[in-house]
């Protein structure tokens, strides 16, 4: 073998340890600064020119408004923080001046992943927003705060690219020009002209990211909130189910993108077998107030699903 050959093949084995373009991480375009910044860069509003459909779908889910909720969750946002890490010893929280991305992510890990991607001035932005809100008397006001935190939501990058790839030794890290799903090509969309595969899109551990199994130990305080893909994995598949949670909540309940959970009726259908027993017999309580009417019920409710209910 000569000299240049040599080369070429020692090249070749080098090429190998080299950081596939596919495999690498994607570059960072730097930290968002604000809420409009960080809400921006995950805007869905341009997938809805070519998937009409699956975006109404989606504007009804709650991931849709995955930090305000019903709207329950941005107030519970502000009662963990005051209640639970202002009280810890060792946060390092005593007034929201101090709060940053790494404390949010308490409970962002889940309903806001991508704030990973913002500065610790976005984290305060979110908890000054969300308490505004819930002090604010004037609709038009109200409804301009309502926005901003809506606006901050679990969209189709979030899925689509940002937790697309699980298993990313594997699969690769998902690219920030590209948006995956079940086909591999061009997209017709100019700040992500490329499609890419998503093995586990159709899978339940997909939703496990965040439906998970309970204490979030990668985090210096654990939190613990979904359970569902936990007792999922431990009790119904132990016992022979095989659906995934896009079966139930996507295509028999024909929610699509909708993903509701117990406030669909056709996910309670589903879901809840339930029996009722009811008998009526009187009681005297005594001469005065004479026969008193009684009645005993007897309720049932039987879980149908694949996991506990409720969750979180």
């Amino acid at each position: 073998m000569s000299w240049k050959e040599r080369i070429i093949a020692l090249l070749g084995g080098v090429a190998l340890l080299l950081p596939n373009p596919i495999l690498a991480k994607s570059s960072s375009p730097g930290k968002a600064k604000t809420i409009a910044e960080l809400a921006a860069r995950y805007d869905s509003t341009s997938c809805k020119e070519c998937h009409e459909e699956i975006y109404e779908e989606w504007e009804n889910s709650l991931h849709a408004r995955s930090m305000l909720g019903t709207p329950r969750t941005a107030p519970t946002i502000i009662t963990a923080i005051e209640k639970g890490i202002k009280r810890f010893p060792y946060s390092g929280v005593k007034k929201d001046e101090d709060i940053t991305v790494k404390h949010l992510m308490f409970c962002a890990k889940c309903h806001l992943p991508q704030l990973d991607e913002a500065t610790d001035d976005v984290a305060r932005e979110i908890v000054a927003t969300i308490k505004a809100w819930m002090k604010e008397d004037d609709d038009d006001k109200l409804e301009a705060l309502e926005a901003k935190i809506e606006s901050l939501n679990i969209g189709c990058l979030v899925c689509h690219q940002k937790k697309a790839l699980i298993h990313k030794w594997a699969d690769g890290y998902p690219q920030s020009d590209t948006v995956y799903g079940s086909q591999v090509g061009e997209h017709e969309d100019e700040n992500h002209p490329k499609m890419g595969k998503a093995p586990a899109l159709g899978e339940a551990i997909f939703c496990g990211q965040c439906h998970g199994q309970g204490p979030n130990f990668e985090l210096d305080h654990p939190s613990q909130c979904a359970t569902l893909y936990g007792s999922y994995l431990f009790a119904y598949i132990p016992e022979g189910g095989h659906e995934s949670c896009q079966d139930c909540h996507m295509k028999k309940s024909g929610l699509g993108h909708d993903m509701q959970a117990y406030r669909s009726e056709e996910m309670v259908k589903m879901a809840l077998d339930c029996e009722v027993d009811a008998q009526s017999y009187f009681w005297r309580k005594n001469k005065k107030e004479g026969v008193i009417p009684m009645g005993l019920v007897r309720v049932e409710i039987f879980n149908k699903t694949g996991h506990v209910v409720p969750d979180g």
